[in-house]
C-alpha cells in the first residue's frame, strides 16, 4: 500500500502524489496514502467521505479559510512515472498530474501538516472525481454529507495557475441547436429534405460571432461562443432528415446562467435550442480584506480565469474564491505535463507567509 512522508519537500512529494496513480474512478490508493499521512496529526479534525479527505483546524481563529484540491487526473498516456527534465535551463517534473493539479495537492499537504498554529483556522479539503462529470466530484458529496465543509470567509483552489492568483471563473453553457428535415433516398434528394444543409446558418452565425471581452471587478474576462460537435446523417445514400450542433458558451461572471441562456438564444433565434449543461461562473472575489491580504502575502498580480473550476461552487455559497498553483494551465492534460520545481517552491513560500501572518 502506498504511503506519503509529508515531511520531504514539495517538489518530492509532487513526485511520490504524482507516482500513484489517480485516474478518476482509481482514486483510493491515493486517498488511503493521504489519510494515512494526515489522519496522525494531532493539530487537525478528520473526517473521510469516499476518496475525499476533509482536514480542519479548531483553533477558534476570528476567520477561517478553505484550500482545496483534486487528486485525481485524465488518463495516463505513457507519462508516468514522473522523471526530472530540463526546460530552457529551468529544473522541472514530468509526468501525468504535476499539473492538473498535484503539485497544488503536495504544496497543501505539506502545509497542512507543518501550520500547527496558522493566522487563521483552516479546511483543508482533497477530493475526488474532478475530471469527469461535476455530480460524481467528491464536492457534491460532501456538499450533502458535510457542508459546514464548505464554510468561511476565503477560499482557494490549488488548480495551476502559473504562481499567479486567478481570480473568480467564466461560466459554461452547452446547448444543442438542431434543424430538421425529411429522409428520401439521395438518388431522389429533391423528394427530401436535407437537415445538415438547413443547419448551415447556424455555423455562419457561430463564425460570424465576435466574442466580447468584459471587464469584471477589475479583471476582464474574454467569452467565446463556439460549435463543438456537429452530427447528423443516417447512410451514405440517405437524405438526413436531423442534424445537431453543439454550442458552447463560456461567459463572463458578470452574466447569470439564465442572462447567457437568453443570449444564446438570441443569436440562434429561429432555431430549436435545448440546454444540456450549464455552470455559473464566480466572480473575481478579490474585494475583501482577507482577499486583498492573501494577494499582498503571495506577491502576485491577479488576472481572470478563463475556465471553469471549482472555485464558482464556493462563490455560489457566498464565499469569495480564487484559483493559485503552481503550473501552467496549458499544460494540463498535455502528453508533456510537467511544472517548473521553482514554481512548487513559491507557491509553497506564498501560502506559507500568508497564513503564519495575521
Amino acid at each position: 500500500m502506498p504511503t506519503l512522508d509529508l515531511s520531504l519537500s514539495a517538489a518530492d512529494l509532487t513526485r511520490a502524489i504524482c507516482d500513484i496513480p489517480s485516474v478518476s474512478d482509481d482514486e483510493t490508493a491515493l486517498a488511503d496514502a493521504i489519510e494515512g499521512a494526515i489522519r496522525p496529526l494531532g493539530h487537525l479534525e478528520v473526517h473521510r467521505d469516499g476518496d475525499t479527505i476533509v482536514a480542519r483546524t479548531r483553533l477558534g481563529r476570528a476567520q477561517r479559510v478553505i484550500i482545496a484540491g483534486h487528486i485525481d487526473t485524465v488518463p495516463v498516456n505513457g507519462n508516468l512515472p514522473t522523471r526530472d527534465v530540463e526546460d530552457d535551463g529551468a529544473a522541472m517534473i514530468w509526468g501525468r498530474g504535476t499539473v492538473d493539479m498535484k503539485a497544488g495537492t503536495a504544496v497543501q499537504l505539506k502545509l497542512a501538516a507543518e501550520l500547527v498554529d496558522p493566522a487563521y483556522d483552516i479546511t483543508w479539503i482533497w477530493y475526488d472525481h474532478e475530471e469527469v462529470a461535476a455530480e460524481r466530484s467528491g464536492l457534491t458529496r460532501l456538499e450533502r454529507s458535510l457542508p459546514e465543509a464548505f464554510e468561511g470567509d476565503f477560499a482557494i483552489l490549488g488548480e495551476p495557475s502559473d504562481g499567479q492568483v486567478e481570480g473568480g471563473c467564466n461560466g459554461t453553457l452547452r446547448v444543442v441547436a438542431r434543424t430538421h428535415g425529411r429522409r428520401s433516398h439521395s438518388a431522389r434528394a429533391w423528394m427530401g429534405e436535407n437537415a445538415i444543409h438547413a443547419a448551415a446558418p447556424i455555423l455562419e452565425r457561430l463564425a460570424a460571432y465576435r466574442p466580447q471581452e468584459i471587464v469584471v471587478d477589475g479583471l476582464a474576462y474574454r467569452e467565446g461562443l463556439n460549435a463543438v460537435r456537429v452530427s447528423g446523417g443516417v447512410a451514405g445514400n440517405v437524405i438526413p432528415d436531423l442534424c445537431e450542433v453543439e454550442v458552447n458558451f463560456r461567459f463572463a461572471p458578470s452574466r447569470t446562467g439564465e442572462e447567457a441562456v437568453a443570449h444564446v438564444r438570441e443569436v440562434l433565434d429561429g432555431f430549436e435550442v435545448e440546454v444540456a449543461d450549464l455552470a455559473e461562473g464566480a466572480r473575481p472575489g478579490l474585494d475583501s480584506a482577507i482577499a486583498r491580504g492573501f494577494v499582498a502575502a503571495v506577491g502576485a498580480e491577479p488576472r481572470p480565469k478563463y475556465g471553469w473550476t471549482d472555485v464558482a461552487r464556493f462563490s455560489a455559497r457566498g464565499v469569495p474564491a480564487v484559483n493559485y498553483g503552481p503550473g501552467d494551465p496549458s499544460l494540463a492534460h498535455h502528453d508533456e505535463e510537467r511544472v517548473a520545481v521553482a514554481q512548487i517552491e513559491d507557491v509553497e513560500r506564498g501560502l506559507r507567509a500568508w497564513l503564519t501572518t495575521a
